[in-house]
């Protein structure tokens, strides 16, 4: 048996590394691969590593597994109160099954298109119920949540995951923010006197209650005073009453000392007494006798 010629040898080998050339290729590890067989897509690769396809009837497109941006244009809304709002909002979404968003899109430009319709669709109709102070403040971020619901569900078909749905900016249109902003700082300025007024009479109604209460202990306290004063006089006057049994001298001359700290305490009143008055029977002799 003749051996083939090296250069037939050499012709087959070429042959053979261009047609695994052509028929092995790499999946990243941030990539899906989708393999498409005269134009259709007919297979994908969303796991990372080496994978063949059938020389020159199939190529290969590979598509970003990372999250991506779905930048929207700033639309206009109009609030519950009829008033307009300039909306800029942005999506992350990331390509979960690129088989079935070819086939249902058929590129990715399209798929774009078909997200920022469905999300325009979703602001339009959540924003639209409510009024512009709840957009701006009170309720942002349980609308958010539900334009990301209303989201997710219509893009699971397409084979897209939705990773978040954000508010960049909600803008009054100029030509008419600066009467909306008068408005609202009028209604903000009478739900503030609203809450002073509240604020006033629940004040009003603490002091009257705190008042009476003062009232009432005052009274309680000057009872109780005055039983104690008198439960007070009635043992003094016992122990009077027992001092003058057992030495009537004695409780006489107590008694006048009482009387002279009282009529000789510093003041305008004046008294002319003879010395020899009663009065005065201590001063000259503690026995109280006259002289």
């Amino acid at each position: 048996m003749s051996k083939l010629p090296l250069s037939l040898i050499g012709v087959a080998a070429a042959i053979l590394l261009f047609v695994l050339f052509n028929s092995a290729f790499i999946v990243p590890e941030t990539r899906s691969a989708l393999v498409f067989r005269f134009g259709e897509p007919k297979n994908q690769y969303t796991e990372a590593g080496l994978r063949f396809k059938a020389p020159f009837i199939e190529n290969v497109r590979f598509i970003d597994q990372r999250n991506r941006n779905l930048d929207q244009e700033p639309t206009e809304i109009i609030a519950r109160n009829q008033e307009r709002l300039i909306v800029d909002a942005f999506a992350r979404y990331k390509i979960t099954d690129p088989l079935l968003f070819y086939q249902r899109v058929s590129n990715e430009e399209r798929g774009e298109r078909r997200l920022g319709s469905i999300l325009e669709d979703a602001i339009r109709a959540e924003l639209g119920s409510v009024t512009v102070d709840e957009i701006v403040s009170e309720r942002r971020s349980e609308l958010m949540a539900q334009i990301q619901e209303e989201l997710t569900t219509s893009a699971r078909p397409l084979g897209v995951e939705i990773i978040d749905v954000k508010i960049r900016r909600a803008d009054l249109p100029q030509t008419n923010s600066e009467a909306v902003f008068q408005r609202m700082i009028a209604e903000r300025r009478q739900l503030a006197q609203q809450y002073r007024s509240e604020g006033n009479e629940r004040a009003n109604q603490i002091r009257a209650q705190a008042d009476r209460q003062v009232i009432e202990i005052k009274a309680k306290a000057e009872e109780q005073a005055q039983t104690i004063r008198g439960e007070a006089d009635a043992e003094r006057n016992a122990i009077f009453a027992a001092a003058y049994g057992k030495d009537p001298e004695f409780f006489a001359f107590y008694r006048s000392l009482l009387a002279y700290e009282e009529a000789l305490q510093n003041g305008e009143t004046t008294i002319l007494l003879s010395p020899n008055s009663e009065f005065f029977r201590y001063f000259n002799n503690l026995q109280g006798q006259r002289q």
